[in-house]
């Protein structure tokens, strides 16, 4: 897959993205093989009355520009990932931040399954495809996928995995998932 006459391998740039506190943070660090590039800050007073903390109250920072971090899944291919701001303030980013990429990981709280509907909508608009993982916070998953599609109302071209961000061999297998789809996506037809 590496570029004709050169041996460097070919690479893909990857949006982590989802709403506010679902680990997006936690996934890039957790799956790459760089000490990963964070833009984390503080919660402070400023954003009491802007940041919805409902269901996530020991949240303590927030990014607020994004994360990057890299993995290699084959000698010829390597991902970049972009994980996106979460809270709505900082959304005006991700268009900047979906130029150039090839696919997303929608990352969802199956607890506040509302923080991922504008996350699912961004790249519905746009055509950029995409994976939807649930991310098992405490190691939980209370819910079946075909729970999580139905109430995300997602299509079945969409693949929806289960996931712990904190543990690099889940991260990798959706991300796994997210090539699967795109080498499908880019298949000649009938073939």
């Amino acid at each position: 897959m590496a570029l004709a006459g050169s041996d460097a391998p070919d690479t893909v740039k990857i949006l982590i993205a989802g709403g506010f506190g679902v680990g997006k943070t936690t996934m890039v660090g957790s799956v790459s093989e760089i000490v990963p590039l964070r833009t984390e800050e503080p919660l402070t007073t400023a954003g009491l009355d802007v940041d919805d903390l409902d269901g996530i109250e020991q949240k303590r920072s927030t990014t607020v520009a994004l994360d990057f971090g890299r993995i290699t899944i084959a000698d010829d291919l390597v991902l970049y990932l972009f994980g996106t701001p979460g809270q709505q303030r900082f959304w005006f980013m991700w268009n900047d931040l979906a130029l150039g990429a090839l696919g997303a990981v929608v990352l969802v709280d199956v607890r506040r399954p509302r923080s991922s509907f504008a996350a699912i909508d961004f790249f519905e608009r746009r055509d950029i495809p995409f994976v939807v993982a649930a991310n098992g916070f405490h190691g939980e998953h209370p819910y079946p996928v075909e729970d999580i599609r139905e109430a995300l109302a997602l299509p079945e071209a969409v693949p929806v995995l289960l996931c712990d961000a904190r543990e690099r061999a889940s991260c990798r297998d959706v991300l796994i998932a997210l090539i699967d789809l795109l080498i499908a996506e880019a298949a000649p037809v009938g073939r």
